[in-house]
């Protein structure tokens, strides 16, 4: 049996949560998952802009009519709201299997000492306390099946900071040591954690970083190949379709010009 077959049975029928679905790698992700399992999975779909989610939802609808969407505005810095999110789903879409913690952004990029109070606040809300608090609140469904995979898209800037960085490299080191702490308390169990790390992707992430200003977003890839968000959400996919025994715990992801933060070859 070929491997994307196995894939798509594993896959079938299961319910997927992503956050930040709405651009990006979270919405690579939603159409990975439908063409690997073939249109046959639900999914949960989060994020703070509603009609970028209805518009996904529709172009899914008209090309995989099999599968089962749902689509709901979610700000994962709004903590009260997130358990109120996952208690009141549809009950189709309640028994959730897998979660993909992908909303994070970074905001600007200043030394220590003149980083804005906002920005900060942004970065950590999103970043630490929206995954944690998603996480919490999805964990309970899996504890009782004693089953399911939780993915934390964490960063290279998780692994070594850099200048200019420092409030996006903590958070993202504070992903990393909670999916470690998180993996080894259920080591017990059949959950899966899982964290994938990417290096520089080409999303609409530097747009954000920079607050609009699309000529300064651009010099970020100027030279280089990035990886772009289908990358990412290949990963993501092939890690959550491994046999049940199997763990892609920790997953770090160049593209061939990335050695680390520092080290990118510009051609």
């Amino acid at each position: 049996m070929s491997q994307g077959r196995k894939a798509a049975e594993r896959l079938a029928g299961k319910t997927v949560f992503i956050t930040g679905a709405s651009a990006g790698i979270g919405q690579a992700t939603a159409l990975e998952y439908l063409e690997a399992s073939n249109g046959k999975l639900k999914l949960i779909l989060a994020a703070r802009r509603l009609e970028k989610l209805q518009e996904l939802q529709q172009k899914i609808q008209n090309d995989y009519p099999e599968a089962k969407i749902y689509v709901g505005q979610l700000d994962v810095t709004q903590t009260p709201k997130i358990q109120a999110f996952v208690d009141t789903l549809p009950e189709e879409f309640k028994d959730i299997d897998i979660l993909i913690n992908n909303a994070g952004k970074a905001l600007g990029s200043d030394p220590v000492g003149t980083i804005s109070p906002e920005d900060i606040a942004g970065m950590m809300e999103t970043n630490v306390l929206g995954l944690i608090n998603v996480t919490q609140a999805v964990l309970p469904i899996f504890k009782a099946k004693n089953s399911g995979d939780i993915v934390n898209l964490g960063s290279v800037a998780g692994r070594e900071a850099y200048p200019t960085g420092a409030i996006y490299c903590a958070t993202k080191h504070a992903v990393r040591a909670f999916t470690q702490s998180l993996r080894k308390e259920l080591i017990s169990t059949n959950i899966r954690v899982i964290e994938i790390a990417p290096g520089n992707v080409e999303t609409e992430f530097s747009m954000v970083r920079y607050k609009g200003d699309s000529e300064r977003a651009k010099k970020v890839y100027e030279g280089t190949e990035p990886l772009v968000a289908e990358d990412i959400a290949d990963l993501i996919v092939y890690s959550t379709s491994r046999k049940p025994n199997t763990v892609i715990a920790d997953v770090l992801v160049f593209a061939t010009n990335q050695a680390s933060p520092y080290h990118i070859h510009r051609g």
